[in-house]
């Protein structure tokens, strides 16, 4: 067994709280359907977003998927010039058979761009 860390991001197109959980929700079943992740193996979940994200927080939208033993916290990204806005990323920790090699990382619809070289 061993300890990974599995990435991702996302975008929201307004600063609502639909927005923001519905697409963190999508990333994080992204993340769940290519890495098969077991919930009771997840032990944290971080989560950053841009400064111009406000309406709520993004972890509420894991423990509405379940959630509910892992430490989920979130915190506000750095405020980059001429970075990606209304992002929200994640880092789940992970207890898995796998390594950090075969891992998936999921960026999706304006994050993909934080990735290239996944694409």
């Amino acid at each position: 067994m061993s300890f990974i860390a599995i990435r991702g991001a996302t975008t929201v197109l307004e600063n609502t709280s639909n927005d923001i959980l519905n697409a963190t929700k999508e990333l994080i079943l992204e993340i769940e359907k290519l890495n098969k992740i077991n919930k009771d193996m997840v032990a944290s979940i971080i989560f950053s977003s841009t400064n111009d994200l406000n309406k709520v927080y993004p972890a509420k939208a894991a423990r509405e998927l379940g959630y509910t033993n892992a430490g989920v916290m979130c915190f506000d990204e750095m405020d980059v010039e001429n970075s990606i806005r209304k992002c929200i990323r994640v880092m789940v920790f992970y207890n898995s058979k796998i390594n950090q090699k075969e891992v998936k990382h999921v960026y999706l619809r304006n994050a993909s761009a934080l990735r290239p070289d996944l694409f």
